[in-house]
């Protein structure tokens, strides 16, 4: 039985052995997969288990920001060691360099360095979101990204109008910090507000409140859960007692992107 490029390749994937041991398995089975794949096992030269089959949450979020554009790839893996290794954070930061230059589905073509780096760091590796935010004419972009154990773990993209970097940095340290969800209550799903909406009145009227009370109560509480998603509605970080719309002013935010490892 004949194989190709593409059985080495998949043999590759499902048993984490080398090019070079998966082509030698096949040649001693004549083709023959699952006849290579306990080849592999029996040689000892096959993961312990399928890499398809483990968790990948830890982590890098790289982030690249050139003139006005930004972008941010998450490249996800099983352990802090990796996360953390000189080869694994190069990928994500070519990966973001590729992103920037060529839009986001110019991520395929790393696909085999990918593939190779599995195969190279012993781990279950893949791609997580991938974000590229160019500002229009005249717009200011700005980023944040929080370092934890020398690698990017947090990373905030925003494009504001109508104000400076300085406000644009701020408001990435908000988002950051704060985790918004959309940016305005409008953004917000109706099925999502719908939702809510009977949590609250269901916990309002466990609460034992008069009939008459409870859609005023309801709204306040509904009104609550826009400050805790909704970006311009949230309390500012940095001052409480401002509302990030009150901050920006006259300025406005236009997108905004945040990708965490976790």
């Amino acid at each position: 039985m004949s194989f190709t490029a593409k059985d080495v390749q998949a043999l590759r994937q499902s048993s984490g052995a080398g090019m070079m041991d998966c082509k030698k398995a096949l040649e001693s089975t004549n083709g023959d997969m699952e006849a290579a794949k306990q080849w592999l096992r029996e040689k000892g030269l096959a993961a312990s288990a399928k890499r398809d089959d483990r968790e990948n949450t830890q982590g890098v979020v790289a982030l690249i920001v050139k003139g006005n554009v930004g972008a941010i790839v998450k490249l996800k893996c099983e352990t802090d060691f990796v996360a953390g290794s000189d080869q694994f954070k190069a990928e994500a930061e070519a990966l973001a360099e590729l992103v920037a230059d060529k839009g986001e589905a110019a991520v395929a073509e790393r696909s085999a360095t990918l593939e190779d780096l599995k195969i190279t760091l012993k781990e279950k590796i893949e791609l997580g979101e991938v974000v590229r935010i160019e500002a229009a004419a005249g717009n200011v972009l700005d980023s944040y990204q929080h370092i934890q154990g020398g690698r990017g773990v947090n990373a905030v993209l925003v494009e504001i109008a109508g104000g400076n970097v300085d406000l644009a940095h701020d408001v990435a340290v908000h988002i950051a910090f704060a985790r918004p969800k959309y940016l305005k209550r409008d953004d917000v799903p109706a099925s999502e507000v719908d939702k809510e909406r009977a949590t609250l009145e269901t916990i309002t009227r466990n609460e034992g409140k008069p009939d008459a009370a409870i859609p005023k109560i309801v709204e306040g509480r509904i009104n609550g859960f826009f400050k805790d998603v909704c970006l311009l509605e949230q309390p500012y970080a940095k001052d409480d007692k401002q509302s990030v719309q009150q901050v920006l002013g006259s300025a406005s935010v236009v997108a905004y992107a945040q990708v965490e490892i976790g």
